[in-house]
């Protein structure tokens, strides 16, 4: 049984039809049924384009849909089969790689956090002892200060020795009928009932001395960062093109453009994208055009967009 490429290729050759008569009927490029006849499936789109593509040549020649489409998944299951494979493990490697970047981010912010409980703790230690504390006067200091001297009876102060002036006051008071160690003027009873007072109450607390601690300054922490803008990426079809886009790891996004029309995708940090018609479609990526990325009809495979890139 003839392959599906060759299949169509002797029903147009039999209708006198040429590839370009063949494309302006159908709006494929003439690169794509040239492929599709020579059984080129490598520069198709992916299966399910390159389905819709089957069935629109089909129906251009008159030929049944159904029985093409099953002579194409003959032809080309084998070769789609192993993109999907190969497809499948891509898409893993690119999903443990976007693991891998989350967990180091994770990581580098706790150490950030680590580092900086850290230096808070330092910091209030720190403070804490080389805080001021309280000075207080101690009842020694009170205790030597000198007695003021005794009055004599004229008003004026007698400057006398120590030895003196003690022998002096103890005669007064025998002379007059106080017992020794009493004061002049004192109350008999004064004596018994007064309690001097301790010398903690006679301590004068100063009171600390306010000193300004000026606030840590806000670390910055590596790998964390604020949160950025959205990538866009922004597609306009000059020519019919199919397109696959990834966006940041997850499963691709297919679509078929006519000329004129235009479509847009946003993400995070990458796109990676497949282009059917690579001179065909104009890339626009954050506001810049791009590309092209080849000539028209070839397909451009795996090209990454990212951020800073």
């Amino acid at each position: 049984m003839n392959s599906v490429g060759e299949y169509f290729k002797q029903v147009r050759e039999a209708k006198g039809l040429t590839l370009e008569e063949v494309a302006s009927k159908t709006r494929i490029h003439p690169e794509f049924l040239k492929a599709l006849e020579e059984g080129n499936f490598a520069k198709l789109p992916d299966q399910v384009f390159a389905k819709g593509f089957v069935r629109a040549y089909a129906r251009s020649l008159g030929m049944d849909e159904d029985e093409t489409i099953r002579r194409f998944g003959e032809s080309a299951g084998a070769f789609y089969g192993r993109q999907g494979e190969l497809e499948r493990l891509r898409l893993q490697q690119a999903e443990d790689e976007r693991r891998k970047r989350a967990n180091r981010k994770i990581t580098v912010a706790a150490v950030g956090v680590a580092l900086l409980g850290l230096v808070l703790l330092v910091s209030r230690e720190q403070s804490a002892v080389f805080s001021p504390r309280p000075t207080t006067e101690t009842a020694s200091s009170k205790a030597t200060a000198p007695l003021p001297a005794a009055k004599s009876s004229g008003g004026s102060v007698a400057s006398q020795p120590r030895g003196d002036s003690s022998a002096g006051r103890e005669g007064e008071r025998a002379e007059s009928g106080q017992a020794p160690g009493a004061e002049p003027g004192a109350l008999p009873h004064a004596a018994k009932t007064g309690t001097p007072p301790s010398p903690a109450d006679r301590e004068e607390s100063v009171p600390p001395k306010n000193v300004a601690i000026e606030p840590l300054a806000e670390l910055p922490l590596e790998g964390v960062s604020a949160e950025q803008p959205p990538l866009v990426l922004d597609l306009e079809a000059l020519e019919l093109s199919w397109v696959v886009v990834q966006v940041d790891g997850a499963s691709p996004h297919e679509a078929l453009l006519r000329a004129g029309e235009r479509i847009s995708w946003k993400g995070k940090d990458r796109f990676t994208l497949t282009l059917g018609n690579a001179g065909g479609v104009r890339v626009v990526f954050n506001g810049k055009p791009l590309g092209p990325f080849g000539p028209v009809g070839k397909v451009a495979r795996d090209i990454v967009l990212k951020r800073g890139g």
